[in-house]
């Protein structure tokens, strides 16, 4: 761990001096990417220089038992510090487990009503309530591109961006089919029901991605906007429809105010569909990669209960339950979320320990 550690320090010692440069600076794109770099790695250096801080003092206190004045005083100490190198230690472990590229990226989210009728598409508006008000305690932006509400309420379809810091490291857990239990409004006997919503997290595809597309292979289909598009928005055909025919991957963008807009949104949701197909392919090349995850990002895969007569939400991954659902359903996501990174973490150190 040591010698990657050193790698590290020494790397991020290299881009701070190549930052100074002037023809580093006056390169635009070469800035860019060292700063992003330069950023990624300050969290473990920063640790890292914590660490050969209290190394160094632990060598300095074991000199100091030899002192018979200050010999009580440096065995306190010295247990004080070899706490908190045990502390560091495992913060550098954590530290050093190799990050998804796509941590840092906004989010492309689609929630789909599934089994279970009118009540399926209540609870899909029932999730993306959830998301968006999750994002506004983080401080993120949403914004809707394509919406298909439910007759009773809901939606049948609902695929929004959020934007902001870290979106998809913190939300990248969620695709699967989550499961609800309730007496659903639309049953008039009073019965508990069990209905699902599937959802669907992808990464930003942002500029730098190099996703090729020719205009060949599209077919868009212009027309009338209908839904949640705010006033006027039926009045014109801006609704845009793009379809990538070597994939059969359909994007529909409707709740821009003009055509033009709308293009241009459903480009940039079909270069983030076509860049997910493109890293469930590398996914599905590394076998041991796959089982190491938390879920496989299948939207049939069953992830997540949420029971309404218990108050609970239980995370079948990873055996987590809460008896919170009323705050979960009010964007209160961090103890889930932090419990499925932590989960995810586990299994990293466990795979590289086996390696």
């Amino acid at each position: 761990m040591i010698d990657r550690l050193e790698v590290t320090l020494k790397r991020y010692e290299f881009l701070e001096s190549e930052l100074t440069k002037t023809e580093i600076l006056n390169d635009l794109k070469k800035t860019k990417e060292y700063s992003q770099e330069l950023a990624n790695l300050e969290e473990i250096v920063t640790c890292y220089k914590k660490y050969k801080k209290v190394i160094e003092d632990i060598e300095n206190t074991k000199e100091m038992l030899k002192d018979p004045e200050l010999g009580d005083i440096a065995k306190e100490e010295l247990k004080t510090l070899e706490t908190t190198k045990e502390t560091l230690d495992k913060e550098l472990e954590i530290l050093l487990i190799p990050k998804d590229p796509n941590d840092g990226k906004n989010v492309v989210i689609e929630i789909r009503g599934a089994a279970g009728g009118d009540e399926a598409n209540i609870f899909a508006g029932d999730l993306f309530r959830m998301y968006t008000h999750y994002a506004d305690k983080k401080g993120f932006s949403y914004q809707v591109y394509n919406a298909l509400e439910g007759t009773a309420g809901g939606f049948s379809q609902i695929e929004f961006i959020i934007k902001g810091a870290n979106a998809y490291s913190l939300l990248k857990y969620e695709s699967g089919s989550h499961r609800v239990q309730r007496v659903p409004v639309t049953e008039a006997n009073g019965r508990l029901q069990t209905s699902t919503a599937t959802v669907l997290v992808m990464p930003e595809a942002d500029d730098d991605i190099d996703i090729e597309i020719n205009p060949n292979d599209l077919r868009i289909d212009i027309y009338r906007s209908s839904g949640c598009g705010g006033q006027g928005v039926n009045t014109t055909d801006s609704a845009v429809r793009i379809t990538h025919l070597p994939t059969n991957t359909v994007v529909t963008c409707q709740n821009e105010r003009s055509q033009i807009q709308n293009k241009e949104q459903a480009m940039k949701v079909l270069k983030t569909r076509l860049y997910e197909l493109e890293l469930q392919k590398q996914l599905e090349t590394s076998g041991a990669e796959r089982r190491s995850k938390i879920g496989t990002g299948d939207r049939a895969e069953k992830i997540r209960t949420y029971n309404y007569p218990q108050n609970r939400v239980t995370d079948h991954r990873i055996g987590f339950t809460t008896k919170n659902l009323d705050r979960v359903m009010d964007g209160d996501l961090d103890d889930i979320i932090n419990a499925l990174i932590q989960e995810d973490q586990k299994r990293k150190l466990q795979g590289d320990k086996e390696e």
